[in-house]
């Protein structure tokens, strides 16, 4: 019976444990793909203890909680923070097979050096132990990424962002992790939210003209792509219902947008269509400056209409939605390559029955121009877990070509999620020692340590076309 957590912990074969520890381990990290805020960077805030650092927006941790029949006010509401995170210790002790189990318990040991179990009898050891921490050097929000050894991060900005706070980051020599923006600008195109001309009416004024058609929206997003690429930007990212091919006339584009900001809501036909067109313009812009587009898809949001109206979005109330139709998908990018206008594109699917349809989409789009040019991104959200990561590496292996695979990242709001790398970086040398071990490939150390550094870390850096900050 293995120790729970060890230094092996994952690692279930010698091939693994030598993977690991001789390729895996130390390796730096690129989060290419974070809601980090630039801001809380910048002002290296620090925290008075475990549960503002951990609990804090991390709505993972408040569907457990909920789901153990926690009251809301220990969750997100005016408890105190002790109370908040005694509860979620007694949750998380009998969290069984919960993928926060594991995560939470390699942050206590990463960052606080506690290496027992967390749960309702040691909840109060742990707030003494982890507050007096927070309160050493090292343990601001820059001290925790440093120490997690990171050497870029992406965070996810909005076009109307001032991005203030990454020009400020750029010029400080004294911190030595490049911070990047990525371009999400998903409000500019979901034209069915009701605030949708406000929202025009704002990027009117960042980008300095009027937007009057649908014409003058894509020039004005040019303007602000171009504000982004002059920070430092190399990738966008969407996050959409399902990846949409409903081609349209460009007068009937103009007509729609003309209807919505006449306050006319779209039918789903012309919501598909008009989200087509955007996409496709924004494709063109991305394909122009060589940045990666990144599609998010099979997410249903804010399922539960009385939650929604008290706590609003990004609190917890998602699940995986099983609508997203590859034939669709395959034709978006058809076209953009009949075009010439397709990026190197990251596509992500919370549903894993969409593993296969994605993995034999990939193969159709690839050429010399970067290896894995179309990707499989990695298990996200509701599939960052064991089954989910395992999953997902073994289907590209099957249907595409792992070794080129960009690998990782946190899709978090906490500086506490950089252990998810190292839970991902055993699973990977798990996979590939299993298979060793197996006799399913050659004992070729060599070129596995290369395949491990290169998903743990290379792949992306020449992927994204990252450069390390010079100090």
């Amino acid at each position: 019976m293995g120790a729970f957590m060890d230094r092996d912990f994952l690692l279930n074969t010698e091939a693994a444990k030598k993977l690991y520890h001789e390729a895996a381990d130390g390796m730096p990290i690129i989060d290419y793909h974070c809601h980090l805020s630039p801001k809380e960077i910048w002002e290296d805030i620090r925290y008075e203890n475990i549960t503002q650092v951990w609990l804090g927006g991390d709505h993972y941790k408040w569907r457990l909680m909920r789901s153990a029949g926690v009251p809301e006010k220990y969750v997100t509401g005016n408890a105190p923070d002790r109370e908040k995170f005694e509860k979620y210790a007694e949750v998380l002790g009998k969290a069984v097979g919960n993928p926060l189990h594991h995560w939470s318990h390699l942050e206590l040991r990463r960052f606080f050096g506690y290496e027992g179990i967390l749960n309702r009898e040691t909840a109060g050891e742990v707030w003494d132990l982890a507050n007096a921490k927070l309160q050493e050097e090292g343990y601001s929000a820059r001290g925790l990424i440093i120490r997690s050894n990171v050497k870029i991060i992406c965070t996810t900005d909005d076009p109307v962002d001032s991005l203030e706070w990454h020009e400020k980051l750029a010029a400080d020599k004294s911190f030595p992790v490049t911070v990047l923006p990525a371009w999400r600008p998903d409000k500019a195109m979901n034209l069915e939210k009701p605030d949708y001309p406000e929202y025009i009416a704002r990027l009117e004024k960042t980008a300095g003209m009027k937007v009057n058609s649908f014409a003058d929206l894509k020039k004005a997003l040019h303007v602000r792509l171009d504000f982004f690429a002059d920070h430092g930007c190399k990738l966008s990212d969407h996050g959409l219902n399902y990846v949409m091919f409903a081609p349209a006339a460009e007068d009937e584009i103009e007509a729609i947008f003309a209807e919505r900001m006449n306050g006319i809501l779209p039918d789903a036909e012309k919501e598909a269509k008009f989200k087509y067109a955007f996409m496709a313009a924004m494709a063109a812009e991305y394909s122009e400056r060589n940045w990666v587009m990144q599609l998010h898809y099979g997410c249903r949001r804010d399922n539960n209409p009385v939650t929604f109206r008290a706590m609003g979005p990004d609190t917890g109330f998602d699940c995986v939605d099983n609508s997203a139709p590859s034939g669709q998908t395959a034709a978006f990018l058809g076209a953009l390559e009949e075009a010439g206008s397709l990026p190197k594109t990251i596509l992500y699917s919370l549903n894993t029955n969409d593993n296969a349809a994605i993995d034999t989409i990939l193969g159709c789009f690839q050429n010399d121009t970067a290896i894995g040019r179309i990707q499989h991104g990695s298990a996200w959200w509701f599939n960052d877990h064991f089954d989910g990561m395992v999953e997902q590496m073994k289907s590209l292996a099957s249907l595409g070509y792992l070794a080129g695979f960009v690998g990782m990242l946190t899709d978090s709001r906490s500086f506490l999620s950089y252990p998810r790398h190292e839970y991902f970086r055993r699973i990977l040398c798990r996979i590939l020692g299993e298979w060793v071990e197996e006799g399913f490939y050659p004992e070729d150390y060599d070129t596995l340590k290369e395949i491990v550094a290169d998903i743990s870390y290379n792949n992306a850096k020449r992927y994204f076309s990252f450069e390390e900050k010079k100090i």
